[in-house]
């Protein structure tokens, strides 16, 4: 598939790319809190650890299930499947609804890894990490991916999403992750106007919080608007953000860091 005569996988490396080398300068010139010697002398253990697991996430993911999404999309729009086709959306709106319907799956789907047993000893691995930053977004064990991926596939499917659609909403997604875990500050004028629509770093820190009931908040990975009409915002820790715990509460430790624990900690039993 090909956005503006430029392939799927090019067009999403270059917007990856972009993103994170913005967001990694802005993360250097304004960050959000001043990692203490432990965390900054740990920092290179924790990039390694977090980009490794996107890498191997990213090749188990093309090796298995190479089409991804948009494959899923171009297939659906082949043979006029789905709810939006047969509704004669017309496809600018079609790709608007699509847009919308895919960030509330992402938003159940995120819901569901922490409330079902089996999804959370696999979700943990993501929330381990006791530093927050961009590549936090990347640190999702590949079981995880997989799991994620046949999710959007099914909503893909039932709602005939034009591919158009899903191949943006997978841009900004990653980009909206990246952006709402960077250790970026943000004036506390901007912050508050743009929760109102989409999920700030200031937002999604309370959910990375080591009290649980913060973790139970704050869902949102693009869209703010689903965890407000749910009830499920949280719009400040109880503790200042210099104080807020990161990560679980178990692992409070450099374990987090090391490659091959993370990968096997969903074998792990639950603490």
């Amino acid at each position: 598939m090909t956005l503006f005569g430029i392939g799927e996988p090019a067009l999403r490396l270059a917007f990856f790319a972009a993103i994170f080398l913005t967001l990694a300068m802005l993360e250097l010139l304004h960050p959000r809190l001043e990692r203490p010697e432990l965390m900054r002398a740990l920092k290179a253990r924790r990039w390694f650890t977090n980009l490794s697991v996107l890498l191997l996430s990213s090749l188990i993911l093309r090796l298995i299930f190479p089409a991804a999404a948009t494959g899923v999309a171009l297939f659906a729009a082949a043979h006029g499947y789905g709810l939006l086709p047969m509704l004669g959306m017309p496809p600018l709106i079609g790709g608007i609804l699509a847009f919308v319907i895919l960030d509330f799956a992402i938003w159940l789907e995120h819901v569901l890894f922490h409330k079902v047993p089996l999804f959370w000893r696999i979700h943990r691995v993501h929330h381990a990490d006791t530093g927050l930053d961009l590549t936090t977004a990347l640190r999702f064990h590949p079981l995880e991916i997989m799991i994620s991926v046949l999710w959007k596939s099914a909503v893909i499917l039932a709602i005939g999403a034009p591919p158009e659609s899903v191949l943006v909403f997978e841009i900004v997604l990653n980009g909206a992750a990246m952006f709402n875990h960077a250790n970026l500050k943000l004036p506390g004028r901007i912050d508050g106007l743009l929760r109102r629509l989409i999920v700030t770093p200031d937002m999604h820190a309370i959910h990375h919080s080591t009290e649980p009931d913060e973790t139970d908040s704050n869902y949102g990975f693009n869209l703010s608007i689903w965890d407000q009409l749910f009830s499920t915002y949280r719009g400040r820790s109880q503790h200042p953000p210099d104080a807020m715990g990161i990560g679980l509460a178990q692992y409070r430790n450099p374990l987090p860091y090391r490659l091959f624990w993370s990968l096997f900690l969903p074998f792990q039993k639950l603490k």
